[in-house]
């Protein structure tokens, strides 16, 4: 199959979900109304709460959503074939992901900006909302964790990628304050910013060449881990005009940037998709991926498809900043079908290789050589050509990451001219990737201490304060701590497959919470949009959860992450069942009351 055919029918498929389906879920299922005063005008303090211009916001959004998800999920599914992976963004993203995103963003705009526990506090009940923050919190620890390791996989022995990416701080900043002070000057620190990256990254390049730089900025695992807990902690600190939406704006000019030029290459140079449409590892046993593309398909990819952790950043962040409740159709479904295509691309960059130089890439170097007698026809073909060009051993780099940067320096390189550049492309790709991650670990962070500060605000009224700065910082220490002493002894390596169960039962959470506030908004059938995905996702990341337990972590001896998944699953499963119940109780309720929206509801709520 010619991978032109696949980007031309997603560019269709997604333009007419905008134009058709999101409108719908704007007009008739939220009603979305310009009227009404946001969280971020209504409570404005200039800290959390700050109205910001859409395009910024847009910006912010798509990068904090954006993480490891997009990249390395749709590549590690590319053993099963490519049709699997891609009939599951493309379908996923506009009937469950950009659902979900907008639902659950409109569900914390109408709840003062608050997140999905406190939503389900008030929609359902206390207890269920004090389990729900309990679940999420767990979660999120787990996603950071995981996500900070994926980084700095891609950081570690890449000083061109660690300048670069330290470099857009500095840059951020700058554009923060002209933002901030000075009226209507969007445009500008966008090209400012813009430029000084284009320079940085070019810069970069060129001192990596010299030893004693190169060596300044080659820092240690340990070193990395460390870096990036202190940022984490800073980005949930300062003020969110300073350094975390610049810089999250500015790094989704680098993450778009580079996926137009990723579009480009692909249509230059056209290259054909060597993975099959299916593979024999559908039915289980893949040396990337151990189970059957059902329902493991639905768990690996994540963000790109439909995410949980979109539930963190669309409760957390935005809904602070969104200033019209109109936006909530661009930021929340247009950044979704974004990802989309961002996870679209990067399943084809890694389908152009040969199956089997992407299975010698993706396999680990214990079990390459078992495999490679089971299945010598899936032998090595163009992998020491790049090892070649790039200068670094590709056997057994197993996460995907690798896959995708030889993938994407595969295809520039078929560019003409482009052909003696190919380290250059391979890097750049690490510090792409990179840069993706990290976004997604400042916004969580931030969210995480949002999250903090509400559950013992709950014991310790004064924690409910935003501004107060004792708990402020408190919080941040105590959750950026929790996933980074995780991250710095490298004790959670092994559980991206669970970080998957629980990041897709968060999913089905947030859809399912927020369809209860529809149907206590009395809208009906329309509820049913966000109900069928979000019971969906229950029923098949339970399975999937239960195949990973009782096949994988059991049989092997993992009885902690067993455990950990028991615990999630459980969690979770009191949530969806106490929301059921408070669904048969809305459904008995036939009178109708007036809210503050003047629109009638079948019950009131505080806000």
């Amino acid at each position: 199959m010619n991978a032109l055919t696949l980007i031309f029918a997603s560019l269709l498929i997604f333009a007419i979900a905008y134009r058709f389906y999101g409108l719908f879920l704007a007009n008739k299922v939220l009603r979305l109304n310009s009227k009404i005063t946001t969280p971020a005008v209504e409570f404005a303090d200039g800290q959390d709460y700050v109205k910001t211009d859409r395009k910024v916001l847009f910006g912010h959004h798509f990068a904090a959503i954006a993480a490891a998800g997009p990249l390395v999920g749709p590549v590690l599914a590319a053993q099963f074939g490519y049709l699997p992976g891609a009939l599951w963004i493309l379908i996923g993203c506009v009937l469950g992901g950009g659902v979900h995103d907008m639902v659950v963003l409109f569900a914390s705009v109408r709840h003062k900006g608050e997140s999905l526990a406190t939503i389900a506090s008030k929609e359902i009940s206390k207890p269920i909302g004090t389990i729900a923050g309990l679940a999420v919190l767990f979660i999120l620890i787990l996603t950071l964790a995981g996500l900070s390791l994926a980084c700095i996989s891609a950081m570690h022995e890449a000083p061109w990628s660690l300048f670069t990416i330290i470099l857009t701080m500095p840059i951020a900043i700058i554009m923060g304050l002209i933002m901030r002070y000075r009226e209507g000057s969007v445009t500008f620190a966008s090209i400012l910013g813009g430029v000084l990256l284009i320079v940085g990254i070019i810069a970069g390049h060129n001192l990596m060449e010299m030893p004693a730089v190169a060596n300044l900025f080659n820092w240690s695992i340990g070193t990395i881990s460390i870096a990036i807990a202190v940022y984490g902690f800073l980005a949930s600190v300062l003020p969110i005009w300073l350094l975390l939406v610049p810089r999250d704006y500015l790094s989704t000019y680098l993450k778009i940037g580079t996926i137009l030029m990723l579009t480009i290459g692909i249509i230059f140079v056209a290259p054909t998709i060597q993975m099959p449409a299916l593979t024999e590892f559908i039915h289980g046993g893949g040396p990337v991926i151990g189970g059957p593309v059902l329902p493991f398909i639905f768990i690996v990819i994540a963000c790109g498809a439909i995410s949980g952790f979109h539930a963190i950043i669309a409760t957390g962040t935005t809904p602070k900043m969104l200033g019209n409740e109109r936006e909530i159709l661009f930021v929340g479904y247009g950044a979704m079908l974004v990802e989309g295509f961002v996870a679209l691309m990067a399943l084809i960059a890694a389908c152009t290789l040969m199956p089997g130089d992407y299975f010698a890439i993706n396999t680990p170097a214990a079990a390459y050589e078992q495999f490679l007698a089971i299945h010598p026809e899936l032998h090595a073909v163009d992998l020491p050509h790049f090892i070649e060009r790039i200068g670094i051993d590709l056997h057994g780099r197993t996460g995907g990451a690798v896959s995708l940067a030889v993938g994407m320096a595969h295809i520039f390189d078929k560019v003409p001219f482009m052909d003696n550049v190919m380290a250059y492309w391979y890097n750049f790709a690490i510090m792409f990737e990179a840069v993706f991650i990290l976004t997604a670990i400042d916004a969580g962070t931030r969210v995480g201490r949002f999250f903090l500060q509400e559950m013992l605000g709950s014991v310790i009224p004064a924690f409910k304060d935003k501004n107060w700065w004792p708990g402020v910082i408190l919080c941040s220490a105590i959750f950026t701590f929790s996933w980074g002493y995780l991250v710095y002894t490298g004790n959670v390596s092994s559980i991206w497959p669970l970080f998957g169960i629980s990041n897709q039962l968060l999913a089905a959470c947030g859809l399912i919470v927020c369809t209860t506030m529809l149907i206590r908004m009395n809208r009906k059938k329309y509820a049913l949009c966000a109900a069928i995905p979000g019971v969906f996702m229950a029923i098949i990341t339970f399975w999937a959860g239960y195949i990973q337990v009782t096949d994988i972590y059991i049989p092997n001896g993992q009885y902690l992450l067993a455990s950990l998944a028991g615990i999630a699953m459980l969690l979770m499963g009191i949530v969806f069942i106490g929301t059921f119940i408070r669904w048969s109780q809305l459904f008995r309720i036939k009178e109708l009351k007036v809210d503050m929206y003047n629109e009638e509801v079948k019950e009131l709520v505080e806000r």
